[in-house]
């Protein structure tokens, strides 16, 4: 990986979510030994353990990859990639004292293994070894991940030495090879010194050099709101130490206006609220390193390093087992890795007394529910909704994955009981409306789910999935027809490239009686979404209008093996044997354009 790719997103919030797949690899073809599944005993073979380690890892089963692998290795010990793969893998696993045993082979070997050489530094820390740790990472290379992450592990190293005067030198020294007229180079350059800032800043406070730190912290960027989380929370918590609680309030309140609803500073507040010292600070070298670890993960999880990433969690956690933002970051990544079990595992590992449980007890339900654990989903947010009985998010969730699983009338009275929690709802509350309108919506209770979709789009005018959903629902009740036709084509524009909304614009001009207008969107919207059978039972329709007959049924029989509702079957098999005949009953309307 480039080494500007590694930083760019340092000063971003650490829960940026990126799409990819961990590790990349290609599947291999299932084999007999993994066909119980988990924990099974590795085979007689090295070729089978390799394979069945290779698919493991494929099917993101890292726990079996790796003692797979490891009985692999065993085999055939002289074998660089796999001694690799099973350093990685074990590493991943957070098989720390594994993996520290493969990687001083690795690099014993004088393979070109820089997480190795890092892991091996890492367990120096860990020991208490600061001075061979410090000699480790001063011969790594300057350049991609161990440019960033070794001159700052050095510093630590070196504050472990107790020579803090050589750790802050060495991150006030200008980053190497620097290029004033490259513009990725720059980028490099400020990420490099915002991550050096912070710890310094760190350093400075383990110091007693309040004042100092206070000035580093702020020079990441003077601005509070533009601040990422982590900054927010340790500046704030310095604040709170040193009595500057107005300073504080101050920080915490900018961060929030810049980010509304974030819970991250829950418990931050309530300390302020009850006169109580800020808690979060580095006592040790091996929590400074790990803060380390935690930064250069969270910005190669925002660049789909995902990968990387996992293995620097992991040796944070071996550092600092108790580290609620690094826990929530790693487990966020194996999540979208769709790494179920082990993500709902470090999600709740989580202190109950941090602020990040609230956050990742809503994402154990999630999580629960993707299991097809529906009712223990249902059961924790019921739960949790009881904990704190003013809070409307545990609600929300729980009418979401009502609504997702089409328990529409429970989803209703999840968001009924939300919405009681909400004093004063706000812009951002569109997003509640909308979602309550869509399960009224469905459980036939049009009055009221008109009235939601009218009240996102005061909160939210441009909304485009508002404007499609409610001028969608008027055509097909035959409502407002020249409104919603309107509406329907503002969201249009503004989502071209959305099938779901080109097909409402289709079926506008067909319930208009512009048929030759709708069937050229909705041959649009069945090219965006050809899997979609309602779009084209739609297209079928607009063909039998215009003529095309024999095109008509074509896309009527095509519905019918895209797994249509039932509904929707009874009336494709009557139009099949009976057309639809000439009756202008499409395009009657109803009501007036209000």
């Amino acid at each position: 990986m480039s080494g500007m790719n590694t930083m760019l997103n340092l000063r971003q919030s650490i829960l940026g979510i990126s799409a990819g797949l961990f590790f990349g690899v290609a599947a291999f073809a299932p084999t007999p030994v993994l066909a119980g599944k988990h924990h099974l005993e590795p085979g007689k073979t090295m070729s089978g353990n390799y394979l069945a380690g290779r698919h493991a890892q494929a099917q993101r089963d890292l726990s079996a990859a790796a003692d797979f692998l490891g009985a692999a290795l065993k085999q055939s010990p002289d074998t660089p990639d796999l001694l690799r793969r099973t350093f990685i893998m074990m590493a991943a696993e957070g098989r720390i004292n594994e993996a520290a045993m493969f990687a001083q082979r690795l690099v014993d070997a004088n393979t070109n293994a820089p997480v190795a050489a890092l892991t091996l530094a890492i367990t120096d820390i860990k020991k208490g070894h600061y001075a061979a740790a410090e000699a480790r990472l001063k011969e790594m290379s300057t350049d991609g991940l161990s440019g960033f992450v070794s001159p700052v592990l050095r510093a630590w190293s070196l504050m472990g030495m107790k020579k803090s005067r050589q750790a802050l030198k060495l991150l006030t020294a200008p980053p190497p090879g620097k290029d004033k007229g490259n513009d990725m180079s720059k980028d490099k350059d400020d990420a490099t010194r915002t991550l050096h800032a912070m710890h310094a800043a760190l350093m400075n406070e383990m110091l007693g050099q309040n004042a100092e730190a206070e000035k580093l912290y702020l020079s990441i960027h003077q601005d509070p709101a533009n601040l990422s989380l982590r900054v927010v929370q340790l500046l704030g918590a310095l604040y709170e130490r040193t009595g500057k609680t107005e300073k504080a309030q101050a920080l915490y309140d900018g961060y929030l206006k810049a980010q509304p609803g974030s819970q991250f500073l829950d418990e931050a507040l309530k300390r302020l609220k009850s006169g109580k010292r800020g808690g979060l600070k580095t006592h040790s070298v091996a929590d400074g390193a790990a803060e380390v670890l935690f930064g250069i993960a969270g910005s190669l999880r925002q660049g789909n390093s995902q990968d990387t990433a996992v293995v620097l969690g992991r040796l944070a956690l071996y550092l600092k087992p108790q580290f609620p933002a690094m826990q929530i970051l790693l487990g966020d990544t194996m999540e979208s890795a769709n790494r179920l079990e082990p993500a709902l595992g470090i999600y709740s590992s989580i202190d109950r007394q941090s602020s990040f449980s609230w956050p990742a007890r809503l994402r154990v339900a999630s999580i629960l529910n993707r299991l097809e654990r529906t009712d223990d989903a249902v059961s924790h947010l019921n739960r949790m909704a009881d904990d704190r009985k003013a809070d409307p998010a545990p609600l929300i969730s729980l009418g979401d994955i009502l609504r997702g699983h089409e328990r529409f009338e429970e989803a209703v009275k999840a968001y009924d009981r939300a919405f009681a929690r909400i004093k004063n709802p706000e812009p951002r509350h569109w997003t509640l409306l909308y979602a309550r309108g869509i399960a009224l919506e469905r459980s036939k209770q049009w009055l009221r789910a008109e009235a939601d979709l009218l009240s996102a789009l005061k909160l939210n005018p441009d909304q485009p999935y508002v404007l499609n959903y409610l001028g969608y629902s008027w055509i097909d009740k035959g409502l407002y027809l020249e409104r919603a036709q309107g509406m329907i084509t503002k969201a249009a524009e503004l989502r071209p490239n959305d099938g779901y909304v080109i097909d409402s614009l289709g079926w506008a001009h067909y319930r208009l009686g512009q048929f030759e207008d709708a069937a050229r969107e909705l041959e649009r919207a069945v090219e965006l979404r050809p899997e979609d059978p309602v779009i084209n039972d739609h297209l079928g329709d607009a063909y039998w209008r215009v003529g095309r007959k024999r095109e008509a049924a074509f896309q009527w029989n095509r519905s019918l093996t895209l797994n249509p509702e039932k509904a929707l079957i009874t009336e494709i098999n009557r139009k099949l044997k009976s057309g639809l005949g000439d009756d202008n009953e499409t395009t009657k309307k109803t009501g007036n354009d209000g």
